[in-house]
């Protein structure tokens, strides 16, 4: 989700066109009204159904599944959530109508729609949180606990635990650092809830906010739709899949359904063309029904089964989107690949890529049939966040391992088709691009991005992991020290030997 990232959308548009005279600056009305005559004329005019159910039983499934995380995982305060996280799926319009309470020997959180219909988030552990469907008092699989092989974090050298050097590397300018974590915190209204730096590997600086500690797993949001990229990946590397196979999905194998020609590289890049209505969508109309985007964590429904019987609308690798159709079907083709080869399934992030890179916070949440719903949640430490930026910083190489295929970085770092033919350089494979400058560094920056503030962005340029986490209702206020803290850390390090 990145409902609030008003500087993605604000740069989005910013394209210059040429009259037969001068240049004239193409105003952001022409830029979108190409854009859908582009997707207008490639429509393949199949019927769209939205989703079904009531839509305030969806706004309570998704209310009730955010206080459960924030409060038993992330360790906040029931009110401070019910105020400051994630209502992009419960607006406080829609929180209004409805009444909640928390459980905390059973760790549930029950709430009450006006017509008595109550939504249940359940803790399942090393799992997260889940909703119940309506009238159901368990999920549809068992919960599985999780054993890392990592050994403790305290007595281990970072990256693989967290014991750091003293002192700071030679050429990290001091004051410039120390004003950049402090800039991060600007202003008070942004939230920022951790704030994590690492140079040519090394951390070198974090600062959190009080209540907040570094080991404290906080909402990330869509930095989960990288994470997918990440464990898909990692399949194609041990030859289970190739980046641009037709995708496996059983439920388009049959003659002649067009989505069968959607690539693997498609999904990835947000190109499959499937009809599934995001708030995102340039021309997004709210009277069309409950958004397909947020149903998939709100409905309580097999997300995978739901998102791959949408209806093609696109050629796939035409036309690029904002959808959770995409991470989705990712997802779906990571549980296909470990379990088609006998493995299990939850584990398979634990065992593959945490234990392999030092990473022992992460815990992802799932639908009630147990599928990972990576499309955004998600929750980790700042410093995990930033070991999974290096693994990218260091083309997917780590301790010697090759645990991403050759290439890949550059796959999900360069602009993808679709978005390009929209004059839109901002999206690759499941990475945003800063290709229209959204933050004062190098074009060449991509970043990990999610609802509310939370960033992991890779400045190659500088050996740079930059990871902002903050509390969601401080995603827009937050931009501004963000961007300052960028332009201090630019300064703080000097530029890579490549870029000298």
């Amino acid at each position: 989700m990145l409902r609030q990232l008003p500087t993605f959308f604000l740069g989005i548009f910013l394209f210059a066109a040429c009259a037969p005279d001068k240049e004239v600056p193409s105003t952001p009305q022409d830029s979108r009204a190409r854009m859908l005559a582009r997707a207008d004329s490639l429509d393949l005019g199949t019927p769209y159904t939205p989703p079904p159910g009531d839509p305030l039983s969806h706004h309570a499934s998704g209310f009730a599944k955010i206080m459960c995380s924030a409060v038993f995982i992330t360790g906040l305060e029931p009110d401070f959530a019910a105020e400051n996280i994630g209502y992009f799926s419960a607006p406080y319009e829609e929180r209004a109508k409805l009444s909640w309470d928390v459980n905390l020997s059973d760790k549930e959180v029950n709430v009450t729609l006006p017509n008595g219909v109550v939504r249940t988030a359940r803790y399942l552990g090393d799992l997260g949180c889940v909703t119940l469907p309506e009238g159901e008092d368990e999920v549809y699989f068992q919960p599985v606990t999780l054993t890392s092989t990592l050994p403790d974090p305290t007595t281990t050298d970072w990256p693989m635990g967290d014991r750091l050097p003293e002192g700071l590397p030679e050429g990290v300018d001091a004051d410039k650092l120390n004003a950049a974590l402090e800039a991060a915190f600007l202003p008070e209204e942004g939230l920022t809830a951790a704030f994590a730096v690492s140079w040519k590997g090394q951390l070198i600086g974090e600062k959190y906010r009080p209540g907040i500690t570094a080991d404290t797993k906080l909402e990330s949001w869509s930095m989960g739709k990288s994470m997918t990229a990440t464990l898909l990946g990692m399949l194609i590397q041990q030859g289970v899949y190739t980046l641009d196979q037709p995708a496996p999905i059983p439920e388009w194998q049959g003659e002649g359904d067009p989505r069968g020609q959607i690539r693997i590289s498609d999904i990835l890049r947000m190109s499959s063309g499937l009809r599934f209505r995001a708030p995102q969508d340039p021309d997004y109309n709210p009277d069309l029904g409950y958004p397909d985007h947020l149903y998939v964590y709100t409905g309580s429904v097999n997300s995978f089964t739901y998102a791959a019987t949408r209806p093609q609308q696109w050629p796939p690798n035409t036309v690029g989107r904002y959808r959770n159709s995409d991470p989705v079907l990712a997802n779906y083709l990571v549980r296909l690949g470990v379990e088609g080869r006998g493995e299990e399934y939850h584990s398979f992030p634990t065992r593959a890529l945490f234990d392999k890179i030092g990473m022992r916070s992460m815990i992802l949440e799932t639908d009630p049939y147990g599928n990972f719903l990576l499309q955004g949640y998600e929750f980790g430490t700042a410093r995990d966040w930033v070991r999974l930026g290096n693994l990218y910083l260091q083309d997917g190489v780590w301790n010697g391992e090759r645990i991403l295929p050759e290439g890949f970085v550059e796959f999900v770092s360069t602009l993808a088709p679709g978005w390009e033919a929209d004059e839109r350089p901002i999206y690759g494979g499941f990475f945003w691009l800063n290709g229209n400058e959204t933050f004062p560094v190098p074009k060449e920056a991509y970043y990990m991005a999610g609802a509310g503030g939370q960033y992991t962005i890779m400045i190659p340029s500088h050996d740079l992991v930059v990871v902002k986490l903050s509390h969601y209702k401080g995603g827009g206020p937050g931009s501004e020290g963000l961007n300052n803290a960028l332009r201090l850390l630019l300064e703080a390090v000097p530029a890579s030997d490549t870029q000298q």
